[in-house]
């Protein structure tokens, strides 16, 4: 018996769109990292491309438990001596682009390199209720009745 490998061909795509209002910040991204990488599938292959695409509405909406809202510090370097930069999830929140924060713990979940770069192109995050992805008839994924602790009060 052969060992099977999913070739991009045998590859059917699909679109899930998730409501982060109150899901916790780091389950939400594992969730949505497993779906992007395609492991919930029987015909999960590591090299190859074989999530479905995400859609992550209300964005700005997400849950840090505990203090994390205010000491969690994102840094980011720009490039010249001494550059480092930092900003708090307090700061990204009640800013002008509040996906960031999704955008980053997916990110960081993720293999850094070229399937890495390929698979965050298959996540979009925004942070009102709507999305311009209709047309793709997304299937709604319920994130929070997976797991009682992936929802904050």
């Amino acid at each position: 018996m052969k060992t099977f490998s999913a070739k991009p061909a045998d590859i059917e795509k699909k679109w899930v769109v998730i409501d982060a209002t109150d899901l916790v910040v780091g389950r939400l991204a594992t969730i949505i990292a497993t779906r992007l990488k395609g492991k919930h599938k029987a015909i999960y292959t590591p090299h190859v491309d074989c999530g479905d695409n995400v859609v992550v509405i209300n964005a700005e909406k997400v849950a840090l438990t505990g203090n994390k809202r205010n000491d969690k510090v994102y840094y980011h370097h720009t490039g010249f001596p001494g550059g480092i930069k930092e900003r708090t999830a307090k700061f990204l929140l009640d800013g002008r682009f509040p996906e960031r924060v999704v955008e980053k713990a997916v990110e960081r979940m993720l293999a850094r390199g070229p399937l890495g770069r390929k698979l965050m192109g298959n996540l979009r995050v925004y942070k009102g209720p709507a999305h311009p992805h209709e047309a793709q008839q997304p299937v709604a994924l319920d994130v929070a009745s997976l797991n009682r602790k992936n929802v904050r009060n």
